[in-house]
């Protein structure tokens, strides 16, 4: 007996014995009638017993063809159950997905949006992992991610949300102190809060504050405090050291904040979906999606 057998040849040899013959075998796994008895050739070959009869009106089992079908026949509908689990799985949003946001975006608007998600698929559990960082999914150890960039990795499916819009915000304190300006000009005399020389290289967008109202290749403003996280910043700001552009999404849920210059905007950006292409027929990335779209469009701080 050998050691192990060809799960084609295997495979073939249970459609020829429940159909009982070779016709019925090939129009059963769509493939010609003379590579169905190949493949039983090879297999009493390779057992060095035969397991059929061969006559006029088609085939029956020999002895040990009966021991093997039984056993094959076993395997067979184990393995169709598998594949409906499987398959099931794929067609259920279900089980864990892990999500890799950047940090302001995740702490400030994508954990707002969540309980409504969460309520409406409660067999998903979300694990959310927050970094600045462009996470490398095909290491596949989260399912999808979410990115103010287009992804600089390949084989990924990347889909765009939506556009985030950016103003000026200061505290209630800051703005009793000094005032509010009335002019982005003015902006010359306030202390600002920004990345400056920490800003990431992704995130050009970001510093528009110690640009905005000066000409065109003008000299930045210096910044009265560098921060290299927009979450930094949006707390420094709310803590009253000065005024800084921030995106929209990120003062939603706070009321420590008032918008300044509304007529002042920094360029918005684009908010992209992505994940591997191994994940095309996942369900819960589906959903997710899905979702992620509805909350963008339905959302005072993105565009479409």
């Amino acid at each position: 007996m050998p050691d192990s057998i060809d799960w084609d040849k295997l495979k073939t040899f249970h459609a020829a014995a429940r159909t009982g013959s070779l016709t019925g075998a090939a129009e059963d796994l769509g493939i010609s009638q003379s590579a169905v008895s190949r493949q039983i050739a090879a297999l009493e070959d390779r057992m060095n017993m035969p397991l059929f009869h061969r006559h006029a009106r088609g085939l029956t089992l020999t002895e040990e063809g009966q021991v093997l079908f039984k056993t094959a026949d076993e395997v067979h509908g184990k393995i169709a159950m598998s594949l409906a689990t499987v398959q099931n799985v794929r067609q259920l949003p279900q089980g864990v997905l892990r999500v890799s946001s950047p940090i302001s975006l995740g702490s400030n608007w994508l954990t707002t949006v969540l309980p409504e998600f969460i309520k409406t698929y409660p067999d998903i559990e979300v694990q959310l992992l927050l970094e600045d960082s462009e996470h490398d999914l095909m290491s596949f150890d989260v399912d999808c991610a979410l990115r103010p960039w287009p992804s600089t990795q390949g084989d990924l499916i990347e889909r765009k949300l939506g556009q985030i819009t950016q103003s000026l915000y200061a505290s209630p304190a800051y703005l009793s102190e000094y005032g509010a300006p009335a002019s982005a000009q003015d902006l010359d005399d306030h202390a600002i809060v920004a990345f400056g020389d920490l800003l990431p290289s992704k995130l050009q967008s970001s510093n528009w504050a110690l640009t905005a109202g000066r000409d065109e290749g003008a000299e930045p403003r210096k910044p009265v405090m560098s921060i290299n996280n927009l979450h930094g910043i949006m707390r420094a700001a709310e803590s009253g050291v000065g005024v800084a552009g921030l995106p929209d999404y990120m003062t939603a849920a706070t009321r420590r904040l008032v918008r300044i210059l509304p007529d002042v905007r920094g360029e918005s950006f684009e908010l992209y979906f992505v994940y591997p292409t191994e994940l095309r027929g996942s369900a819960k990335a589906k959903v997710f999606r899905e979702f992620l779209q509805r909350a963008t469009r339905t959302s005072p701080s993105f565009i479409s």
